[in-house]
């Protein structure tokens, strides 16, 4: 008897092109982005939100120096990093190679122009220097108009700096609150300066807030210097019973 054997279809195995793709590179990229696109986000935000709470929308025309709010640079800032940051993300997700291109055109323009600033510092830094010291003063006169420039400048005189103005004390008779003249219109800080220029003792818990007050007075200042002298003849005594 004879049996026909069907015709049993050919089997071919199907071989999967290899990718040049490297999936180690891309998932760094990727990563490295999210956290650098998250960030840019989050930095947006907070300056977002410090021009809302200062109402600053609704009456940007009317405000003097907006570049340099603190607020404006967290949002300039911000959206720099976060528009970086996705175009890396999403370029190496996507495999895109046109938002990649734009990426690697984003640092390269941030990595010149950190490269052209540094140059620039360095060849212009007495111009940079008093173009510094003319914002530093800007900040001074509206010290109590600005709560954002406000923080700043007492973070620059206790924290960082540890000054108190840019050429000494009598900076601050730029601000109406701070000036001697203001005596005349009741201001309690005039002729003194922010706590922030006051030295804390080492056991203090709390802040003095009005340790400023009254010291750029004549007599209070006189009385610093009788005091400082007194103090070296004390100690130039003590020095020669040794």
């Amino acid at each position: 008897m004879t049996v026909a054997v069907a015709n049993m279809p050919t089997v071919r195995k199907v071989r999967r092109e290899s990718t040049e793709v490297s999936s180690c590179l891309k998932y760094m990229i990727f990563g490295f982005n999210v956290l650098f696109w998250l960030m840019g986000l989050s930095i947006l935000t907070v300056g977002v939100w410090a021009w809302s709470e200062k109402d600053i929308f609704n009456n940007l025309g009317k405000v003097a120096n907006v570049a340099l709010d603190p607020a404006f640079i967290l949002i300039c800032v911000g959206t720099v990093t976060f528009v970086i940051g996705f175009t890396g993300c999403v370029g190496a997700l996507r495999e895109n190679t046109c938002l990649l291109a734009t990426y690697a055109i984003f640092l390269s323009v941030l990595l010149l122009f950190e490269v052209t600033a540094a140059t620039l510092v360095f060849v212009f830094k007495d111009w940079i220097k008093s173009q510094a010291t003319i914002g530093f003063q800007t900040f001074i006169i509206h010290y109590r108009e600005d709560p954002d420039q406000q923080n700043l400048i007492d973070w620059i005189q206790e924290d960082w700096l540890q000054c108190c103005g840019i050429e000494g004390p009598k900076d601050w008779d730029r601000n109406n609150y701070f000036n001697c003249s203001s005596k005349v219109v009741g201001s309690r800080e005039a002729c003194g300066v922010p706590f922030s220029c006051c030295k804390r003792k080492p056991n203090e818990i709390i802040k003095n807030k009005q340790c400023g007050y009254d010291v750029r007075k004549p007599g209070f200042i006189l009385g610093i210097c009788f005091a400082q002298n007194l103090r070296a003849d004390i100690f130039a005594q003590k020095a020669k019973w040794h």
